[in-house]
């Protein structure tokens, strides 16, 4: 088993800017996109908890660019768990860009989460659900040996 949820995505001409390199916000909306299609894929469960009154607040969200992409490009959103915290989150995503003679590393990214409940205007922080907790432990970054 891999030690990443992995989203794969086609990029479409629609993400791309002027140039026909894929314009840089594109990187942060995958970064949602695999967190959410990780909830749906893993951890099914929490997905009543946000209909009813959790909410995944984004504190911080990073990415580094190592090389450009550009349209119809494969790529593989791959999303670690960093930390867990009583109350936030946090994920690296690697980027990969699929290739028939291999994969390329294009960018990095980290993203930090807090969880809250309570009506909009008057939210606090909460634990992180046990159920979403238990989703993401297989997907932790490992102490890599020296």
């Amino acid at each position: 088993m891999e030690d990443y949820y992995e989203y794969r995505h086609t990029v479409g001409f629609e993400e791309t800017n002027l140039v026909g390199n894929v314009y840089y916000v594109n990187y942060l909306r995958w970064q949602g996109r695999c967190r959410e299609m990780f909830l749906h894929d893993k951890a099914n469960d929490v997905l009543d908890d946000l209909r009813s009154d959790l909410k995944l607040f984004t504190l911080k969200v990073d990415c580094e660019f190592f090389a450009e992409i550009t349209a119809f490009d494969q790529l593989a959103i791959r999303m670690r768990l960093v930390e867990l915290a009583q109350t936030q989150i946090e994920f690296s995503f690697d980027y990969v860009r699929m290739h028939p003679e291999g994969e390329v590393l294009v960018a990095r990214g980290r993203q930090r989460v807090a969880c809250m409940r309570g009506p909009n205007n008057r939210t606090s922080p909460s634990r992180v659900p046990e159920a979403l907790a238990r989703a993401l432990a297989p997907y932790r970054v490992r102490a890599r040996a020296a």
